[in-house]
């Protein structure tokens, strides 16, 4: 029986090259675009963890220095690649019910050499640790979402500490900027960018008065996750969220499916209050603000949401988009497990941002061409087939598409980089020694 093409016969090629096309004149130099190039294949081809040793013995680089170089010291416009990228996955997943989604994700780290690295909570964590935090942006539709921008959060310690910052190379009109002010600067890209109808999405660190302002003055609608102290007005007085509801009547709640798993359909309790609004901009309509109520159809527990958008909308809007705030929650954890997100071992500024922008192209390649895959498969009516997850997509992608790992067909290559990973590691052990001995000779 003949083979069917896969997905990564049929899309893969045509995305990646399209968008190779389309950032080459970032690079100035041929050799910083091969590079680039090669770097975003092996983020998918790794199945260790990704740093510049284990790329660049899967490219096929004598050692690490090459890709070191490439994200600390080359010339090349990350700014400008950034902003294609965006372009590009925009114009892919189309302006279909567009949610603009912000969320915060930390990754672990060993030290505080590392730009903005500090003791601080995350959730990815599960609470307080040493890491970095980043604030970043999904676009999400109703045929796919990726992540198109992020922000590394200075805590203030960290912005103030002029020896640190110069040690990251953290730049001097970078300073102190809360999460809230670091999404809404993502946000404000978006508009000269041609992203003007949409809704923005957040959790409760983005319920703040001056924020939710921002994002209607950039003329987007949004719903907030608010505090259950939340304090809020209405016509007949000023009420916490959880006093309001207590006053809804038992009409007021509606049942509405919010997704399906394996298991089944899930579905909640909902109900809607119109409420005064306090974010107006000067010159600006006041527009429909309401308060939101997720309530649990089995243990009775209450999320609440604050929204607004210009003129009335229905109930099953404003449910779609809090259903859809968690797209990107599924992109922190396909771009970490797959394309290396959280893995570069990176302590400087602008290698943070190079990293995490190769991550972020890898896995809006892998994204849009899920996204294609499946309005494929529903044309073709294919209804037997479960949607391609990003997984599955990038064990067909090492299969048949991508380069196979230079030490998995050279083992001379393979040899070398034994022999190379054993002398550094010697070098370091003895640096780290002979550093030991001075400083335990000085405090006695």
């Amino acid at each position: 029986m003949a083979a069917k093409i896969t997905v990564a016969h049929e899309h893969w090629p045509a995305c990646f090259e399209e968008l190779m096309d389309r950032i080459a004149d970032c690079f100035p130099r041929r050799e910083t675009r091969t590079t680039c190039r090669n770097m975003i294949e092996a983020m998918m081809v790794v199945e260790v963890t990704a740093n510049c040793w284990t790329l660049g013995e899967a490219i096929g680089h004598r050692g690490p220095h090459i890709l070191q170089h490439f994200l600390s010291r080359a010339r090349w416009n990350d700014d400008a690649v950034r902003e294609r990228v965006a372009a590009w996955a925009v114009g892919q997943l189309g302006d279909a019910g567009v949610v603009l989604v912000v969320d915060e994700t930390g990754d672990e780290k060993s030290s505080t050499d590392a730009a903005g690295a500090a003791r601080q909570y995350s959730g990815a964590l599960g609470g307080v640790g040493l890491c970095q935090v980043a604030v970043h942006l999904s676009y999400a539709t109703t045929t796919g979402h990726t992540l198109i921008d992020r922000r590394l959060f200075l805590p203030s310690g960290w912005a103030a500490d002029e020896e640190r910052r110069q040690l990251a190379g953290v730049p001097e009109e970078v300073m102190f900027a809360s999460k809230p002010q670091l999404a809404v600067d993502m946000l404000a890209r978006l508009p000269a960018g041609g992203v003007t109808d949409a809704w923005v999405a957040a959790d409760e660190v983005y319920g703040g008065r001056e924020t939710r302002t921002a994002i209607r003055t950039l003329g987007y609608r949004y719903v907030i996750a608010v505090k259950t102290d939340h304090r809020l007005a209405t016509p007949a007085g000023t009420f916490t969220v959880t006093d309001l509801v207590k006053r809804l009547p038992g009409r007021s709640w509606q049942r509405l499916r919010t997704g399906s798993g394996t298991k089944g359909d899930r579905h909640y309790d909902w109900a809607m209050i119109d409420v005064l609004a306090d974010d107006t901009p000067d010159g600006h309509q006041a527009g429909q603000s309401t308060l939101l109520v997720r309530r649990h159809r089995y243990t009775g527990t209450l999320s609440f949401y604050r929204c607004w958008s210009a003129t009335p909308r229905p109930l099953q809007e404003l449910v779609g988009v809090v259903c859809r705030r968690w797209r990107i929650e599924e992109d922190f954890q396909a771009a970490k497990g797959l394309t290396g997100l959280d893995q570069g071992q990176v302590t400087g500024w602008t290698s943070w941002h190079r990293w995490s922008l190769i991550s972020m192209i890898a896995y809006a390649l892998l994204a849009v061409t899920i996204t294609l895959e499946r309005g494929g498969t529903a044309e073709t009516g294919q209804v037997e087939l479960v949607p391609v997850s990003c997984r599955e997509l990038v064990k067909l992608l090492r299969r048949f598409m991508l380069p196979r790992p230079r030490q998995d067909i050279d083992p001379e290559h393979a040899l070398r980089w034994s022999l190379w990973w054993r002398r550094h590691q010697y070098r370091a052990a003895t640096c780290h020694r002979r550093w030991n001995e001075v400083t335990a000779a000085s405090t006695t």
